[in-house]
């Protein structure tokens, strides 16, 4: 069941992430009343492990001036229970950033609440959304758009130079947002990473201060733009390890460190300890199988076959399996010269 209040409750900026549930026991909707409208709408903790977002918004309501809000707010807090555990998603949920309107999930609870934040949010204009996480591997800040749009470039770049444009998962929160107003998904480091709750606070305060959003062409110098082609998973049947042993697929310890780093053809990603050919599945925006296209086993290696960056790559395992690997991306350029 979806709360929602239209006050900030009592001791909302003070309460931790892993106890936030027993102040907001469910997924909860908060509205506050700024100088102007429409609305921001923010959502964080979508994954319980990642608390930069709730902290980064306590910190910005902590530290607002006496006239308040200079913009009206919509804040969903998502998975409180999962956050108690310090966890991505609890045992038996659905991933709260893949049941979004437009979702490929089959219906459940899940996809009721999150079509009851967007109706709610959405019963007059928004002025834009912002949906706030962590990653757990080595992977610089950065922002995430589902649409070429001038103002989803400019809303982007407020953050940082490096943006990158995906359609795929589909049911993410910033996709379902877009078809009502300039959208972003923020990426800010791990979580015991103190400058990105630094980082996502400035971020918000800027948003909110915002009289509009430019719709002219970001500058291609502010851009470096990155396009995701494929998501690669590793299959629940192969057994995985980062350290020597008796694991099909044995990956380099320091893997995550390949994160946003453009690798040429042949570069090695995993020792393949099997008889099997390949361990890895890649599927692309429209879900077909391009594994090929991108890895190969030589002897004993698992290589890369073309030039590629990848993204997101981590090295816990609960994450891999319950997400993925990493996602593969190519630079492309602004829309404004293609």
């Amino acid at each position: 069941m979806l709360k929602y209040y239209d006050t900030l409750p009592e001791g909302f900026t003070q309460t931790p992430p892993g106890q936030i549930h027993e102040l907001l026991p469910a997924p909860t909707l908060i509205h506050l009343q700024g100088r102007r409208e429409p609305p921001l709408f923010i959502s964080v903790l979508l994954h319980g492990n990642e608390p930069v977002g709730l902290q980064a918004v306590q910190a910005l309501l902590q530290d607002l001036p006496a006239s308040g809000l200079p913009r009206s707010l919509y804040l969903f807090v998502g998975n409180v229970q999962a956050a108690a555990k310090g966890v991505r998603r609890l045992p038996g949920q659905p991933d709260f950033n893949r049941v979004w309107p437009g979702t490929d999930h089959p219906e459940c609870a899940e996809t009721d609440l999150m079509r009851q934040v967007v109706d709610t949010v959405t019963r007059g204009p928004l002025f834009a959304s912002v949906d706030v996480h962590n990653n757990t591997g080595l992977n610089p800040h950065y922002a995430c758009v589902n649409r070429l749009d001038n103002r989803f470039l400019q809303l982007a770049t407020l953050f940082g130079r490096t943006v990158v444009y995906f359609i795929r998962p589909r049911g993410v929160q910033s996709m379902a947002l877009a078809a009502h107003c300039p959208a972003v998904t923020l990426e800010c480091g791990k979580p015991e990473d103190a400058h990105g709750i630094e980082h996502a606070r400035d971020y918000l305060h800027a948003c909110l201060n915002l009289a509009d959003i430019p719709d002219s062409p970001v500058a291609h110098h502010d851009l470096d733009l990155f396009h995701t082609v494929a998501q690669v998973k590793v299959p629940d049947s192969v057994k995985i390890s980062f350290t020597p042993g008796e694991a099909e697929l044995i990956f380099d310890p320091d893997l995550d460190h390949m994160n946003f780093r453009e690798l040429p053809s042949g570069t090695v990603l995993a020792r393949v300890n099997s008889s099997q050919p390949l361990h890895l599945l890649a599927h692309d925006e429209q879900g077909v199988d391009v594994t090929p296209r991108y890895f190969e086993t030589i002897r004993d290696r698992l290589v890369l076959t073309r030039r590629v960056m990848p993204s997101m790559l981590t090295l816990d395992e609960t994450i891999i399996r319950q997400d993925c690997l990493c996602y593969l991306m190519e630079r492309m350029a602004p829309p404004a010269s293609r």
